[in-house]
């Protein structure tokens, strides 16, 4: 009878009562089917329990492992290689700081913090929209309550707020009002830089200046941008122009300081200007950059192109006289001179003296092709590659007949801006090359494009000496 319950499955193995029960050490794990108790088989149960957490776990860290660091290996990139293809940060990163020549700061970002509702949430409106016009004097009471009444979930109460703000719109503690983190751009130098840095709008996008013409390199990369311009000079400048504006009552003003060798801008100031830490309207007069945009008939200063295009031809020679005793009749044109000296003039008492007569007949015996060409090469028929959105493009005749010839010569018939003269310039002073006008430091040597000779722009500079020595 007892047989039934203490035999393992062999019928030959009889126990009596009382006696030990013998158990096959060896067998223990292999299913426990020599003993059935309940703490044996929790044993058991524990066991393939953590050998089973153990396994998971060794494949989490496996892939971890693989995702995180094998698939990385060999695969660095810096960050012009990541913006060369196009690839952003997970995390936003912030506006890039813009820095001058020497390294100081003349655009930063600082974190701040947005103010949002959620109308939905809002309990009630008009106490919260009361409560809030408390702790933002700035905004009325009829400014927020519509806010907080609108039908979707999501609404701008007031952007870049203090701290202290901060710490009592929370402490108000109304359900719906949330913070986000945001920045702020600002300018320490106020208007110095107004128009070769520009503004963002709110949501801290460019919208003029280098801030636009740059944008996407300013948002992808928290690279420092350094600039040609120095601080020093551009204040010095800024003042000086200033006053020349009230000492003569002018409306605007400009001025350009440019490295020749390399056409790096030292200063562009241009006035009236504005203040970009402060909203300013759009059609505000103080937004156009004259240096870069403002196209005019720059005057007789052309007649220092005319002059060297005549020399590089080779068809006129410095000791060349040309007749200005009288005026220059033309079939709808009649030349004259201010003060002229109604005698004949070589060429640099043309310079020297700004003849308008001797200009004319230099270029007419040059002739028109030669003069349009130079022109064109020296950059006057097409936009600059300048750092900055607004740019104006020059005015260019559309008949070049002999009257063209006559007036573009002594500085009219053709438009440009003071920035298409001032690298024209250059490249007639620093041995004939032209090079690009930049506000960016480059990284790179940039050799530029001959112009004119070296000899040519040798003469240029011994005539310019003669025209501040004996001119007017």
């Amino acid at each position: 009878m007892w047989g039934k319950y203490f035999s393992r499955g062999n019928k030959n193995n009889f126990y009596l009562p009382g006696q030990e029960i013998e158990i096959d050490k060896n067998i223990y794990l292999s299913g426990f089917a020599c003993e059935k108790d309940a703490l044996s088989i929790c044993r058991f149960r524990v066991l393939i329990a953590m050998m089973g957490f153990c396994l998971v776990y060794t494949i989490i860290a496996v892939r971890l492992f693989g995702v995180c660091i094998w698939n990385n290996i060999g695969k660095e990139q810096t960050i012009e290689e990541a913006m060369h293809h196009d690839i952003m940060p997970i995390n936003p990163i912030k506006r890039a700081d813009i820095i001058d020549r020497n390294g100081t700061v003349i655009a930063t970002s600082l974190p701040t913090v947005n103010l949002f509702a959620n109308p939905k949430k809002i309990l009630n409106p008009d106490k919260a929209a009361l409560a809030l016009s408390k702790v933002l004097p700035e905004l009325s009471y009829d400014e927020i309550l519509p806010k907080l009444k609108r039908r979707g979930s999501f609404v701008y109460i007031k952007r870049n707020l203090t701290p202290s703000q901060q710490y009592d719109i929370n402490a108000l503690g109304i359900p719906g009002l949330e913070f986000e983190d945001g920045e702020k751009r600002i300018y320490p130098h106020s208007n110095l830089f107004a128009h070769i840095i520009g503004n963002t709008n709110i949501d801290n996008n460019g919208i003029s200046g280098i801030e636009r013409k740059l944008n996407e390199l300013l948002t992808k990369s928290n690279i420092t941008l350094k600039l040609t311009i120095d601080l020093g000079v551009q204040d010095t400048i800024r003042e000086l122009l200033l006053e020349g504006v009230k000492k003569y009552q002018a409306e605007t003003a400009t001025a350009i300081l440019m490295d020749v060798n390399t056409s790096e801008i030292i200063s562009m100031v241009s006035v009236p200007d504005f203040n970009p830490n402060q909203p300013i309207s759009p059609d505000a007069k103080s937004l156009f950059n004259i240096a870069t945009k403002g196209v005019y008939e720059p005057g007789s200063v052309l007649k220092v192109f005319n002059t060297a295009m005549s020399l590089e031809s080779g068809k006129i020679k410095v000791a060349d006289k040309f007749d200005a005793t009288q005026p220059l009749k033309l079939k709808y044109n009649l030349i004259k001179d201010y003060r002229g000296e109604n005698r004949w003039l070589s060429v640099p008492e043309i310079l020297i003296y700004s003849s308008n007569i001797g200009s004319a007949r230099m270029a007419l015996q040059v002739g028109g092709d030669t003069q349009k060409d130079f022109m064109e090469k020296i950059g006057f028929f097409s936009e600059l590659p300048i750092e900055v959105p607004e740019k104006g493009h020059p005015l260019v005749p559309r008949k070049w007949g002999e009257g063209t010839i006559a007036t573009v010569a002594y500085g009219y018939g053709l438009a440009v801006t003071p920035l298409h003269v001032i690298t024209a310039f250059s490249a007639m002073v620093n041995g004939g090359l032209y090079h690009e006008p930049t506000l960016v430091k480059r990284n790179y040597e940039d050799n530029g494009k001959r112009v004119i000779s070296y000899n040519t722009s040798v003469s240029m500079r011994k005539l310019l000496r003669l025209v501040v020595e004996e001119g007017s």
